[in-house]
């Protein structure tokens, strides 16, 4: 049997070799150290030492902080990490013969697809935006058009350089995640907004600055991702199109569309700049679930079921 004072105890020697033996930032080992205070406070409020723990009692710690606590299936899941290399460190030190911790299942995470837009939302977006009369329409058509055209991250496109860009062909060099660089091409329709906008517009933001960012804001200067976002948002509230959009959404319908197209998983991995094909996969399980609401929506007996 354990008292509190050994419980501290084991604790500080486990925070200390975070420290002194895996290196751990000072902000990683303070969340450590805030997720086994949590632990020994369910412990002492049940009359529990930490040596006597089954995985009964462990599961109903997990119960307790996703249903009276409210504590999310993420942040459960990163305390049972936690907890996980807490007790196999007791272990190693003899403190414990067992760790319970190796037989529990973390709660499942709920999967969150990327959030697409249709086919028909995309046309009306492009349709709507290309009749504004305001002079940054032809900026704001450029850059969705971009976007969606060619699957870029936001950082991607307001980092894009002009001499990365070869119109006549109709191929960019991008340089994404790590600078891994990659050759995206774009369409004929997309070619006609980005020289309408680099030879109508672009020198006027410009002035007589010199940049070498082909997207600019409106004072001339290189975007941010922050200002691209708030783009994004002023374009739906000029066309009165609330989608709920941002410059990720254009990149999710570009792949998502690709790939009900019956464009090959291992293109799309290449053009989206993906080191894995893992990350590409979601994409598949977005066009399963459009499917299957197509289906409930518009089979005339499910929809009676429904």
């Amino acid at each position: 049997m354990c008292n509190n004072k050994v419980m501290n105890k084991v604790e500080q020697e486990f925070l200390d070799y975070l420290k002194n033996e895996r290196n751990y930032t000072k902000d990683t080992i303070r969340s450590y150290q805030n997720d086994l205070d949590k632990w020994f406070d369910f412990l002492l409020h049940e009359d529990y030492q930490f040596d006597q723990v089954d995985p009964k009692f462990i599961r109903n710690f997990l119960s307790s902080e996703l249903m009276d606590n409210g504590v999310s299936r993420r942040s459960c899941r990163r305390r049972l990490s936690c907890y996980t290399t807490f007790y196999s460190y007791l272990q190693q030190k003899g403190y414990i013969s067992d760790n319970p911790f190796l037989l529990i299942e973390g709660p499942k995470m709920e999967k969150k697809y990327p959030d697409v837009l249709t086919k028909e939302q995309v046309n009306e977006l492009f349709k709507v935006n290309g009749e504004r009369t305001d002079e940054l329409m032809l900026r704001d058509q450029c850059i969705i058009m971009m976007l969606y055209y060619m699957g870029l991250r936001a950082s991607e496109l307001v980092n894009l350089e002009i001499q990365s860009i070869d119109f006549k062909a109709r191929i960019a060099r991008i340089f994404g995640k790590g600078q891994k660089e990659r050759i995206v091409p774009f369409s004929e329709e997309c070619l006609k907004a980005m020289q309408k906008y680099k030879t109508e517009l672009r020198p006027k933001l410009m002035g007589s600055k010199i940049t070498p960012v082909f997207i600019l804001n409106d004072d001339g200067e290189p975007l941010t991702v922050r200002g691209l976002e708030y783009i994004i948002d002023s374009i739906q509230e000029k066309c009165g199109l609330y989608y709920g959009m941002h410059p990720h959404t254009l990149r999710h319908s570009f792949a998502t569309h690709l790939l009900e197209n019956g464009a090959d998983l291992r293109v799309i991995q290449e053009l989206l700049g993906h080191s894995s094909i893992n990350a590409t996969q979601v994409y598949t399980h977005v066009s399963d679930k459009e499917m299957k609401e197509t289906y409930s929506t518009y089979h005339p007996t499910a929809h009676k079921e429904k």
